[in-house]
């Protein structure tokens, strides 16, 4: 194997991840979305470390390369790499928020600790303390104990110290960082100038209170957080069901080994010392020095302190043009499709197509697959709702959606008890199909209905994840989404479908065949190109068969929000290969694939990435496009996010995260705020018609 053909993957995933880091550096960014990109950056590190690195970590201590799976790099190597490039991203992180902080001052937005506090804001945070945090407190004092407990993946830990005045006699206690309260504490406002103090600082603010019965000399405090890994252990006792089998591997995730130990680099050595051994943590690899807080991942809820002029302009989802949600949705889209681009469009349509399903008395049965849901979820009160009215209602809902198991398995037993059918998936294949179809007796004839997503069903993610969706009534696709249905409760079969692309029986060879159109295109001097916008690109055969396309002549524009183990723009290789990523307000999400078909273009949106997992280890949906409009529509977003030289970087084997440099006499062009106005002209167009 040729190693430079390949991006490490877990490096790109970093480079990323420094992609989001580079937002909470930029000063451009309003002031608190800085903060915001900064607690997304650690959020990502968290969950990174919970399952990439504890995988690699497991390959390691096996004694196994793992050069197989990891792109030519030993997994031992591999671990060495990660943990250098993250403490110096950690540090990058840390300079970043000093510089914010500072930034907020000139805002007059004062960010204090325990030692900076006037004797008002002690009133205050006195009444604080007893009211409200107090008794939110979890304090333990670990000396006698005869087993250490358990500490919690991700939590923020106060270690404590206590020099007893007795003999010099050492206590160390723990005291967990309540996430029932917010971290940010904002503190009575004094002159027009705001403050804010973390909730670490009012309990270091108030030691003497919580050991005032320990007759000690010092007290000190300093966080620390451990990261476990995530990987759940599934049962294979055949009278458990999988219900039970996820519940009980998702409890015994709170005792995963420890991939990760973060401390303060102040802390006492010996308090360091004593946390290390009574959890027996050795691997150096494991242990990362780092600031004062941790947990920046918070920061993704700092109060917004009613400074809108230091936040993005929120814009308002925009209805689509020709459909209203006042009238029946079903009606329209019996007579066209139409396509919902989130967050630029209103999420409510999905959530108005399944409330109109569940009331419409010709609808006799309702399917649909969910993996992520949103807290108090909208869909699954719709099906509910539908269940109640007499509707036949399936759902698939995936229990191993990767920390959304505990949720899901709540909602799971919700719908059994309401009398919905679930289905728990396939052994061995996660369900990631994004997919609903409905049935309406009409003329005593069923006619289907249906949409076909790139994202979850999710309402709250829906405001900042960009995804299409698609609403149809073409009754061959719709036939084909019902298969995955009968698939999903007889999966010994193969099925055969007629317009989409399913894994993981066929998404490779298809997506094969498609590139392999477009190489004997070019070779036959056709117009010929492919332009693929996906979340990752990391299957190597994939990536292979996209050098082949180069080397034949087709131009391949790839737009790759995270991973990408492709390396573009090398003579002889790929050399007609250009990559970039997008990392602004939203989170791009969509995967849409457009292949070139000697000036006819093939459309698709699709759940999968160009992953091995979504090629060959999951059930996705592939679907294409038939609709004229909506196949010049999915057509100009991409070439919006192409042409985007505000927050675009290019993908290069030196993971620079180089920014693409407008050319001269170039226009600013931010791709997300140039599609919102695209939507928004589709509107005043429509108007400008009626």
């Amino acid at each position: 194997m040729n190693h430079y053909k390949y991006i490490d993957r877990e490096k790109s995933w970093l480079t990323f991840n420094a992609r989001v880091l580079q937002e909470a550096a930029d000063d451009s960014v309003p002031l608190l979305d800085r903060l915001r990109f900064l607690g997304i950056f650690s959020n990502n590190l968290d969950e990174f470390f919970r399952v990439r690195f504890a995988a690699i970590r497991r390959l390691s201590l096996s004694g196994i390369s793992g050069e197989k799976f990891l792109g030519g790099i030993s997994a031992q190597q591999s671990v060495k790499d990660i943990t250098e490039i993250v403490i110096e991203q950690q540090s990058e992180s840390l300079r970043i928020l000093n510089s914010i902080e500072s930034k907020m001052k000139t805002e007059n937005i004062f960010m204090i600790n325990e030692n900076e506090i006037s004797k008002e804001q002690e009133i205050f945070l006195k009444d604080f303390f007893i009211q409200k945090l107090s008794p939110e407190l979890i304090t333990i004092i670990l000396n006698d104990l005869a087993e250490f407990p358990v500490l919690k993946d991700t939590v923020g830990y106060l270690a404590i110290k206590l020099v007893m005045k007795k003999k010099s006699e050492i206590r160390y206690a723990i005291i967990e960082i309540p996430n029932t309260i917010n971290r940010f504490v904002v503190l009575p406002s004094k002159d027009k100038k705001q403050y804010v103090i973390l909730l670490d600082d009012v309990i270091r603010h108030n030691l003497s209170s919580i050991f005032n019965i320990f007759d000690y000399e010092s007290v000190s405090a300093h966080m620390i957080k451990i990261t476990r890994d995530a990987q759940l252990d599934i049962d294979s006792d055949l009278s458990k069901s999988m219900l039970e089998k996820i519940a009980t591997s998702v409890k015994d995730r709170r005792i995963g080994e420890p991939v990760r130990f973060i401390y303060d680099q102040l802390i006492d050595p010996d308090t360091l010392q004593f946390f290390l051994d009574k959890m027996k943590i050795v691997s150096t690899d494991s242990i990362i020095p780092g600031g004062r807080y941790h947990n920046r991942r918070d920061y993704m809820s700092f109060p917004n302190l009613g400074r809108f002029d230091l936040l993005y302009k929120t814009n308002v989802p925009l209805p689509i043009p020709g459909l209203s949600l006042e009238g029946s949705l079903l009606e329209k889209i019996s007579k066209k499709d139409y396509l919902l681009n989130a967050p630029y469009q209103s999420f409510s349509y999905l959530t108005k197509f399944l409330r109109e399903a569940a009331l419409d008395p010709k609808v006799a049965t309702i399917k649909i697959t969910l993996y992520r849901l949103a807290k108090n979820s909208q869909i699954i009160s719709s099906l509910i709702n539908a269940a109640k009215n007499g509707k036949k209602v399936t759902v698939q809902i995936e229990l191993q959606a990767r920390f959304d198991e505990a949720s899901n398995i709540s909602y799971a037993e919700q719908m059994q008890t309401e009398g919905i059918n679930l289905i728990f998936g396939i052994k061995g294949l996660k369900v990631h199909s994004k997919v609903c179809v409905i049935e309406r007796i009409e003329e005593d004839k069923v006619r289907r209905y249906g949409f076909i997503s790139t994202g979850n069903f999710n309402e709250q993610t829906a405001k900042i994840y960009t995804d299409v969706t698609l609403f149809t009534s073409h009754q061959q696709i719709l036939k084909d989404v019902s298969k995955i249905f009968e698939f999903f409760d007889i999966n010994y079969r193969l099925y055969r479908y007629k317009h989409l692309i399913v894994s993981p029986h066929y998404t490779r060879s298809r997506f094969n065949k498609l590139i392999d159109r477009e190489i004997t295109h070019a070779l036959d001097g056709k117009k010929t190109f492919i332009k693929l916008k996906m979340n990752s690109l990391s299957d190597f055969d994939m990536i292979d068969k996209l050098y082949c396309a180069s080397n034949a002549g087709v131009k391949i524009q790839l737009e790759v929000r995270g991973i990408c183990s492709l390396v573009p723009g090398i003579q002889g290789m790929s050399e007609n290969i250009e990559a970039i990523s997008i990392v602004d307000n939203y989170l791009e999400h969509s995967r849409i694939y457009i292949f070139g078909n000697a000036g006819d273009p093939e459309v698709y949106i699709s759940s999968a990435d160009f992953m091995t997992r979504n090629l060959d280890g999951r059930v996705e949906v592939t679907c294409p496009i038939y609709d004229s409009e909506i196949k010049q529509e999915l057509i100009d977003n991409f070439d919006l996010g192409w042409k985007g030289n505000v927050k675009a970087r290019y993908h290069s084997d030196k993971l620079d995260n180089k920014y693409r440099v407008r050319k001269e006499k170039e226009t600013i062009f931010r791709a997300q705020l140039e599609t919102y106005k695209y939507y928004h002209n589709k509107i005043e167009v429509i108007t400008d018609v009626v």
